[in-house]
């Protein structure tokens, strides 16, 4: 039997490359498993159905060995379960010397467990670079001014009267929360940001 797998990060990101690429082989559609989920590890529900499904002398076809994933340790392990332990042959298309139909002497065995190793490398790799520059976008917005997450909800009506009694001992926290009808943690945390925006 034939198979392709297919893995996009996000639900919004494309997955017609790689599927037209596994139809113009004739992987038959029905033996196509796609995951929409992030390369860092292999807990993705197709991928562990299309585990289950291969039996030796299968053949699995991937586009490229970052679709297969991006945890360095853990494409060589994947790799190995599938060659060596279940038996199925596999294609990476993007890089031909990654075929284990051929060369399975201990040259072309060599060869392609070296080519394996590079290309998994550089998969994790990119994986720590992209990790890296959205911090460092979302750094850099944060210096601009934007803000992320869902907006705060407006301060209850009483709120500042009630935070200037709790501040001035006057009245407890709990007293200050029940006046603004919040939780008692909600108050404080409200007053924290509150007190950060008066000191702007």
């Amino acid at each position: 039997m034939v198979y392709g797998y297919i893995r996009v990060s996000t639900r919004e990101q494309n997955e017609d490359r790689q599927r037209l690429a596994l139809l113009a082989l004739r992987v038959p559609e029905e033996n196509i498993f796609m995951d929409k989920q992030s390369g860092k590890d292999f807990d993705r529900p197709q991928y562990r159905r299309l585990v289950r499904r291969v039996k030796k002398d299968d053949l699995l076809y991937v586009k490229s060995i970052d679709r297969l994933g991006r945890n360095y340790g853990e494409i060589l392990e994947q790799w190995r379960v599938l060659t060596k332990e279940k038996g199925v042959d596999i294609v990476v298309l993007d890089m031909p010397l990654l075929d284990t139909r051929r060369g399975k002497d201990l040259m072309g065995t060599f060869l392609s467990d070296i080519v394996l190793q590079v290309l998994s490398f550089v998969a994790e790799n990119e994986r720590t670079n992209i990790r890296q520059r959205q911090a460092e976008g979302i750094a850099a917005a944060r210096l601009r001014g934007v803000r992320f997450g869902r907006p705060p909800r407006p301060l209850p009506e009483g709120f500042p009267e009630a935070y200037r009694r709790w501040k001035a001992k006057q009245i407890t926290g709990t007293a200050a929360a029940q006046e603004c009808g919040l939780p008692l943690s909600t108050f404080r945390y409200r007053a924290a940001l509150y007190e950060k925006t008066e000191l702007l």
